[in-house]
């Protein structure tokens, strides 16, 4: 299996079986930079959102009731992953755009978006295996609407049965939602457990 392929015009990305092979082993990817050397990642400490343990605060419910924000699945995978690019600290390259534009192609790699007045103001996008869905990145251009995004996220994937979201690493935002940090071995086991399961997200 290869690791590496170069598209035409010239952007080295990551072959897409061995990605989903990497997932299902427990790493992911990240990039030093928007044209950073591709390095991949299995930290002691994995982030998770359990699906019944979400936390949605008072202001967060009022906006879904709101209907503020139109929530639609891949209708603009593209869109979303080069919007979560556009950050000053980025670990998307421009391998990575492309790699997941490959596995969305594929059937493999999410968005969740909100729209608003017809704009693009907020979502998502990950990887789905299995019974597990893999969170990549987020980003908002409207207050709450990756909060959004991620409910709806965690709303869908319960709904269908799925059993692992995966957020790679804890930090202050997800742990306001509900995300916790569980050891490698614990995560493993939960991911072992979620890729036997047969789950459609879309």
């Amino acid at each position: 299996m290869k690791t590496y392929a170069t598209a035409p015009d010239g952007t080295r990305y990551i072959d897409s079986d061995f990605l989903l092979a990497a997932y299902c082993g427990g790493y992911f990817p990240m990039a030093a930079g928007p044209d950073g050397e591709i390095s991949w990642y299995a930290p002691e400490e994995r982030g998770i959102i359990p699906l019944d343990g979400v936390i949605v605060s008072r202001s967060l419910r009022r906006t879904l009731r709101s209907g503020t924000f139109d929530v639609r699945i891949d209708t603009d995978f593209a869109a979303v992953i080069r919007a979560c690019a556009e950050r000053p600290e980025v670990w998307i390259s421009r391998g990575i755009i492309e790699s997941y534009l490959r596995l969305h192609r594929l059937g493999f790699a999410h968005s969740v978006e909100c729209w608003h007045e017809g704009t693009l103001a907020g979502g998502l996008y990950g990887v789905a295996i299995g019974g597990a869905f893999f969170g990549e990145s987020m980003f908002s251009r409207r207050t709450d609407a990756s909060k959004v995004a991620l409910v709806r996220l965690t709303e869908r994937l319960t709904e269908r049965g799925y059993t692992l979201l995966d957020t790679q690493y804890l930090t202050p935002h997800l742990a306001s939602l509900g995300g916790v940090a569980v050891p490698k071995r614990e995560y493993l086991r939960r991911l072992d457990s979620a890729l036997r399961l047969e789950r459609t997200f879309v």
